[in-house]
């Protein structure tokens, strides 16, 4: 390891944090790389050839990209099974009223919201597989009681326990497919864990629909035997995560040394830093309102278009295939063409047609059919949610808020939630647009410092593992 050297290139310069000013002083500061990845790093990139490269991710996958999705699936029916309990009897034998059904909505977000940024701090201080781990068992122990609640009280209690500890998903998801992946490869892996979303209307409608066959004079309920289920399978998947999952590249035990090695050299070109990824609190309201709110009421709004328990539970499958193909076709897209932000503005197209089809025409039951076709094209702007993630994880690191405009007073058109929510695609849109051209003009000023001699090209990705942010260092380009 070379010695450390005076770090002239950590400077507060106008737009740009660093120069390079001469050639000799293009090495690696060591002093800006975590300790573990030092261990392991270089002061230039190893060739790595596309046959070791593709080797080298699948043992990745078979550890991060597995647990990740099905993690984010378990977390998204748990998220999601009050919304198949509302038409399965819990409001009545939990006795709720006005709109504390609508409290049991909120609060999950609002406990996210309390807990992401000493959560995304936490993060960067524990071994971050083994509290993951953690939160997913004690997240589990709230959905398996909540079968044992009769009281809005209790259910609130136990919802916001499971929101504050669902909050770890999330931005822990984040930071591993940046930790662990290349940047071309993070659009996809990212799409790939958040396209649980969708997965789990199919998985989780079917199982509410079987879970719908309980006998009513059975001493188990419906909507108990199915917290119950979901809490003890979450539990199970708790352990399993925490002795097959590695904290990081440099901490595993699965795997060579060599291996370990040309897995930290694997995303030198990210210039992300690899341990020390702290995200920032981006608020992504308008992301967020349409997925947090409409969630808890998608089997409540199918329903009123005149279809019965069973088959709203069904139709509530089409969900997750829309969500899923949007994910699909916009991660294919992303990967293809690479322009991320353009995919997103037209992806949110689709949904605005829907939600003007929702407000604008009035509801006959003979038009039923057309009024969920429309309800289905709303969930097409879920492309923008993971691809917002995408950003994040190429760029800096984030993590999303949620928020909540349903209200049961306006059940059940929700003319009010839908306005909002067509607000907010507008605001999502203009939103894009700006950031597209911000990240546009960053990237023409860091090539024409390059041009000028003002700062030296890192061809080697030297300083590829600096724990640097990406206003400090004129080698990162944005992805967008």
């Amino acid at each position: 390891m070379p010695d450390k050297i005076n770090n002239q290139e950590i400077e507060n310069a106008a737009g740009v944090g660093i120069h390079d000013e001469a050639p000799d002083k293009n090495l690696t500061n060591y002093n800006l790389v975590d300790r573990e990845v030092a261990k392991y790093a270089t002061d230039g990139a190893i060739e790595i050839d596309e046959a070791t490269n593709k080797r080298l991710k699948k043992m990745i996958d078979k550890r991060i990209l597995v647990v990740m999705m099905i993690t984010y699936l378990i977390q998204t029916i748990d998220k999601g099974a009050l919304a198949f309990a509302s038409i399965m009897g819990i409001k009545e034998d939990a006795h709720l009223q006005g709109n504390q059904y609508q409290w049991l909505t909120t609060i999950v977000y609002l406990a996210i919201l309390c807990v992401e940024f000493p959560e995304n701090w936490i993060i960067q201080r524990v071994p971050i597989a083994k509290w993951l781990s953690l939160n997913i068992f004690l997240w589990g122990i709230c959905i398996a009681l909540i079968s044992a609640m009769r009281s809005f009280t209790g259910l609130i209690i136990l919802r916001a326990f499971m929101g504050a500890f669902e909050a770890a998903c999330q931005p822990t998801f984040v930071i591993l497919s940046s930790t662990w992946y290349k940047r071309e490869e993070q659009g996809s892996v990212i799409n790939l864990w958040f396209m649980m979303n969708g997965i789990q209307n199919i998985i989780g409608g079917l199982l509410a629909f079987a879970f719908s066959f309980v006998p009513s004079n059975s001493p188990v309920k419906s909507w108990e035997g199915l917290f119950m289920t979901y809490g003890i399978i979450t539990v199970i998947w708790a352990t399993f995560v925490f002795f097959w999952m590695p904290d990081s590249p440099m901490r595993a035990k699965c795997w060579s040394e060599e291996d370990k090695q040309l897995m930290v050299e694997r995303v030198r070109q990210n210039q992300t830093g690899l341990q020390n990824l702290y995200a920032f609190a981006v608020i992504q309201m308008v992301t967020a309102m349409p997925s947090g709110g409409i969630g808890a009421y998608v089997n409540i709004i199918i329903n009123s278009f005149g279809f019965s328990t069973w088959e709203s539970q069904l139709l509530t499958m089409v969900v997750g295939a829309v969500v899923a193909i949007a994910m699909i076709t916009s991660a294919y897209l992303d990967r293809r063409f690479g322009n991320t932000i353009i995919i997103m503005i037209f992806s949110v197209i689709p949904s605005i047609i829907g939600v003007s089809i929702l407000i604008g025409v009035p509801f006959s039951p003979d038009k039923r059919v057309g009024m969920l076709i429309a309800y289905w094209l709303f969930y097409s702007f879920f492309a923008v949610s993971s691809l917002s993630l995408a950003l994040l994880s190429r760029n800096v690191a984030g993590q999303t808020k949620k928020s909540f405009v349903f209200r049961d007073k306006d059940a059940p058109r929700y003319y009010l939630a839908f306005s909002i929510l067509l607000g907010c695609f507008g605001v999502m849109i203009i939103t894009l647009c700006l950031l597209r051209v911000w990240y546009s003009m960053q990237n023409r000023k860091r090539d024409a410092k390059i041009a000028s001699g003002e700062v030296v090209p890192d061809i080697t990705f030297t300083h590829g593992f600096e724990d640097i942010t990406d206003r400090e260092n004129p080698h990162f380009r944005y992805s967008y």
